[in-house]
């Protein structure tokens, strides 16, 4: 269980694939969706921001209502750092797309910081693995945002000819004083969690009471 600091919790998770984001399923489903319970016992967290079911990696927990906010909401552009596996191999005119802004429905994505890897990430595989097509080359990208609308880094690629297959949060930056700080990934397995470290907790000093 974790301690508590002043009455907060301030926890990291590394969400499995096919996790919930949320720790009841609300759904009708007779058969038991894993979510955010089966892996943590402390109570009364919510996540900064949300990962959909079939996304993998960092969440941020909190029951510090306001600083949730300052975190999450799109009007303080806190940037969020993704590993995206799309399908086949983009080419320059697309990735300037994605770092420009894509027109999905009817609003345009803020630019984006987008990298072409030239080999893969260094991460364990997913359970289940995703389906590959043995005529159809992949290829990463890391992708730097700075907003969450829902399903976005999926409908970004997707608008420029490159579906998602994979997609995994590495980093969720804190904007201070045109400084960035990241939170990451660093030493949790996937369905692991920690608390933050005190040298963690100094980046959101004078925002809230810690």
């Amino acid at each position: 269980m974790a301690k508590k600091n002043i009455g907060y919790y301030y926890l990291l998770f590394n969400k499995p694939y096919n996790v919930l984001c949320q720790f009841t399923d609300n759904s009708n489903i007779e058969n038991h969706r894993p979510t955010l319970k089966d892996y943590i016992k402390v109570p009364d967290v919510y996540s900064v921001g949300r990962l959909d079911r079939d996304s993998e990696g960092l969440l941020f927990l909190t029951n510090n209502g306001p600083l949730k906010h300052r975190l999450s909401h799109r009007q303080f552009a806190h940037p969020r750092t993704y590993l995206v596996q799309v399908e086949r191999i983009p080419d320059k005119m697309a990735l300037n797309q994605l770092r420009q802004g894509v027109t999905i429905k009817d609003y345009k994505t803020r630019p984006a910081k987008v990298k072409l890897l030239d080999s893969p990430p260094l991460i364990p595989p997913r359970d289940p693995p995703i389906r590959y097509r043995k005529t159809v080359p992949t290829a990463w990208l890391e992708m730097t945002l700075t907003e969450g609308r829902n399903r976005q880094v999926r409908r970004m690629t997707a608008a420029v000819g490159y579906p998602t297959l994979r997609l995994i949060r590495i980093a969720i930056g804190v904007q201070k004083e045109g400084k960035t700080t990241n939170l990451t990934l660093k030493g949790l397995e996937p369905g692991k969690w920690r608390e933050l470290t005190p040298s963690e907790l100094i980046i959101f000093k004078d925002w809230t009471n810690i």
